[in-house]
């Protein structure tokens, strides 16, 4: 788990992304700290409002980086003139705002508070399935705090869902350290059953997997997606971190599964599914991580074409074991992470680009900056409607969109 340290410029709603992105990192056992130099990560929440500010931003992002081991440039002027940071030569993830707890993450599995109960926060549901893993990976620490999964019964988790419905969830997310294990200390594996158990709550809601480990699923993916197939309250989504493209890394990594147990997954929703979407995970600069892995990872990538990719360099946690071996350099680092970033944007963008000129219906999730809305269409696809004021949309609600155009990370829709 790491320690973090975030600064915000700007207007009030880039300081709501900021306490959105702190929610997130401390549901996830991250800590803040005083100062940048205590950290082990900054986050720099910038502003592009005038040329003035875009030059404050770059030379805090420049003193940043100096001061800490890493460094995550998001907001405004990350999204709209990234390429500015990179031509400065500063060291750093430009990330949009979403992606950013998903990299201080680092590649471990998310850990949510000490208490396991539900929370609702606006018309999101958030329902921890279980706590812990099955897995041992050499680079996460997140075990030492987890243990091994421990499962409530179906029945329990069930009827917490319902109570976030009847309390206005009109989103349940699924959480867990990884939730393909789910039900396997009782020896079973209870997922599938779960997911048909709280699609069948009588109510106008949309339930979202979260993260499952490729090695965790695979022994149930058909019956899985099986399972999506047949539930339209089931968003068409599933995150399945791969981290590397390499069977040598995965085997260095103690990763529970190998590149074609994922390339399998991936084949068989895409066999049961017309439209859904793939988000996975790379680790790239691990230390066993040689040139030729790399482009085995950037191949894996061109092939598979994920819609939704985080891409991570490594950096070591205390304790763990891939923190004794000996590093790559921070600059084979950076470059190899730069090449798959850049490569990212390219997939990301293409599979944005095609939704433009479909119509979708889409669930109005929460507010976004200004006077607009962020929704979900039904593979959990981002899509941004402006001037929500002025068409009556508030979350919580459903309405059809027609899509307009695309900013790489998401789309713009209209109302139809």
């Amino acid at each position: 788990m790491a320690t973090y340290h975030i600064e915000t410029y700007g207007c009030t709603s880039n300081r709501g992304e900021s306490r959105e992105i702190e929610r997130a990192l401390r549901d996830g056992g991250h800590r803040p700290v005083a100062g940048p130099d205590e950290a082990d990560v900054a986050i720099l929440n910038t502003c592009t409002v005038v040329e003035k500010t875009e030059r404050n931003m770059l030379r805090r992002a420049e003193e940043l980086a100096e001061e800490t081991a890493d460094l995550i440039v998001t907001g405004c002027m990350a999204l709209a003139q990234g390429e500015q940071f990179r031509e400065a030569g500063i060291d750093a993830e430009v990330l949009h705002w979403d992606d950013v707890p998903t990299h201080v993450r680092n590649g471990e599995c998310p850990t949510p508070a000490s208490d396991t109960e539900p929370i609702l926060d606006g018309v999101v549901g958030i329902l921890p399935i279980a706590r812990g893993c099955m897995s041992n990976c050499s680079y996460c620490i997140t075990k030492f705090a987890t243990g091994r999964v421990d499962s409530p019964p179906i029945e329990e988790n069930v009827e917490k869902a319902r109570a976030l419905v009847h309390a206005g969830a009109t989103e349940i997310r699924v959480t867990g350290q990884d939730t393909g294990v789910y039900g396997w200390d009782d020896g079973d594996r209870k997922l599938p059953e779960l997911l048909d158990r709280i699609c069948d709550i009588d109510g106008e809601f949309r339930v979202r997997l979260g993260m499952a480990n490729p090695g965790g699923i695979h022994g149930i993916h058909e019956e899985l997606a099986d399972v999506f197939a047949r539930n339209e309250k089931l968003y068409d989504f599933i995150h399945v971190p791969v981290q590397s493209g390499s069977d040598e890394v995965l085997e260095s990594m103690r990763r529970q599964h190998r590149v074609d147990k994922f390339r399998e997954i991936v084949e068989t929703f895409d066999d049961r599914l017309d439209h859904w979407t793939l988000s996975t995970d790379f680790i790239v600069g691990y230390p066993t991580e040689t040139s030729a892995d790399h482009e085995l990872s950037m191949d894996l990538l061109r092939e598979v074409r994920p819609e939704k990719i985080n891409v991570t360099r490594f950096s070591k946690r205390p304790g763990t074991d891939a923190a004794e071996m000996k590093g790559l350099g921070g600059t084979v680092k950076k470059e190899r992470s730069k090449a798959m970033s850049e490569l990212k944007m390219d997939v990301v963008g293409e599979a944005y680009e095609t939704m433009v000129g479909t119509t979708r219906e889409v669930l109005v999730v929460e507010e976004g900056t200004g006077d607009s809305v962020k929704c979900r269409d039904s593979a959990y696809r981002q899509v941004i409607v402006q001037n929500a004021t002025d068409h009556g949309l508030e979350p919580g609600d459903f309405t059809t969109v027609e899509v307009t155009g695309h900013n790489t990370v998401y789309a713009f829709g209209e109302p139809v």
